[in-house]
């Protein structure tokens, strides 16, 4: 079993096609909305909320774009793997690596907001387990660490 894991993570119309090909395996279509909602979703380099994709789409669009019809998107990308939901702060980001499912590891900046996505098997097959051993049946573990990232640690 594998603990620490990297990938090879594609970016700009790499990142797009493997997405786009990723949610047509999983049967849906890539519609021309979908591809500016990931494009701009892609775009942020923070985790981005429902309402901040909306805005960014708006304005690349030049017509206004509804926030419900982005968080049903969102939805979408989360359960084809696309784009993850950092559950604390109602944001997501794109995933970059689609064609891995594992869970996921995310630690947020309280104080500029960046957050970085680990990895690490070990620790979220531990949270599994320790769920199966509750009678718990897990189907995505969510863990959030937050504190200060290395840059704001330095600059406090």
């Amino acid at each position: 079993m594998a603990s620490l894991h990297h990938h090879q993570e594609p970016h700009g119309e790499d990142l797009a096609r493997a997405a786009q090909d990723a949610l047509e395996r999983s049967g849906e279509q890539w519609t021309t909305m979908r591809a500016h909602i990931f494009a701009a979703l892609a775009g942020f380099d923070k985790p981005a909320s429902a309402y901040d994709i909306a805005e960014a789409v708006s304005k690349a669009e030049g017509r206004r774009v509804a926030a419900n019809s982005v968080y049903r998107i969102l939805d979408l990308f989360v359960a084809a793997n696309l784009a993850r939901r950092v559950e604390s702060s109602n944001a997501y980001i794109a995933n970059a690596h689609p064609d891995c499912l594992h869970d996921c590891i995310f630690l947020v900046c309280d104080t500029c907001g960046q957050t970085t996505h680990l990895d690490d098997d070990r620790i979220t097959n531990g949270v599994r387990s320790a769920a199966e051993k509750a009678g718990f049946a897990p189907e995505r573990p969510v863990i959030e660490v937050r504190g200060k990232c290395a840059e704001c640690d330095a600059a406090s």
